[in-house]
């Protein structure tokens, strides 16, 4: 669950440690990649050796049912290092669940001012998207020109606090979801397969005549 912070206290990654705290409550077991853990090489198709921070965190994604971005404004859009840590999901193009495919995503956009937060999330999501992950309906903008955290992690503004629970329980109830679809889905050969041993049991003059 990448933060692009890079400094103790920065807000985005207080943000975030704040939504996985609400996802923990709401069930989940969370785990965060953040500051310097983020600080992989510049992302490139041609290159495969990997660092292991990078190789971490894949691996980590591919184990998780949900994920949660959280990204500084920088300049109107996302910062560089979450954008170079996020190319790094091109590693799982191959996966059965390719990208962030079936996995509930929560954008979470701290910047100073309101302008940049709204940019910065509409691009996080359209990242989310392009990588098939599923953005939740809830996606929270901090504009952190205000005091929003406490030095104990405390969120003071009380909206924001209700938003980003909202996100995080999304994210757990959107996995639960998949979770209790996907116990019931069969595969399409399954499928196939039940459906030719009915019609094969069935008469085979099954038409009402007609005048």
């Amino acid at each position: 669950m990448p933060s692009t912070s890079i400094r103790n206290g920065h807000s985005t990654e207080v943000a975030l440690r704040f939504a996985l705290d609400a996802a923990q409550r709401a069930g989940a077991q969370t785990a965060i990649v953040a500051g310097p853990l983020l600080e992989f090489p510049m992302y490139s198709q041609d290159r495969t050796e990997r660092c292991s921070s990078a190789s971490e965190m894949i691996s980590l994604l591919r184990r998780c049912h949900g994920v949660i971005v959280a990204s500084p404004g920088y300049h109107g859009s996302v910062s560089g290092l979450i954008k170079n840590a996020l190319d790094y999901v091109e590693d799982m193009r191959d996966d059965e669940a390719a990208y962030l495919d079936g996995r509930a995503v929560g954008c979470v956009a701290c910047a100073f001012g309101w302008q940049a937060t709204g940019s910065t999330l509409a691009a996080l999501r359209s990242i989310v998207h392009a990588l098939r992950g599923w953005p939740t309906p809830v996606g929270v903008a901090v504009n952190s020109s205000s005091k929003i955290f406490d030095t104990e992690g405390n969120c003071l503004d009380g909206a924001i606090s209700k938003q980003l629970q909202l996100m995080a329980r999304q994210v757990v109830e959107f996995a639960h979801m998949r979770d209790r679809a996907g116990a019931g889905i069969r595969s399409a050969a399954d499928v196939r397969s039940a459906a030719r041993t009915a019609l094969q049991g069935r008469p085979r003059d099954v038409g009402a005549p007609i005048g």
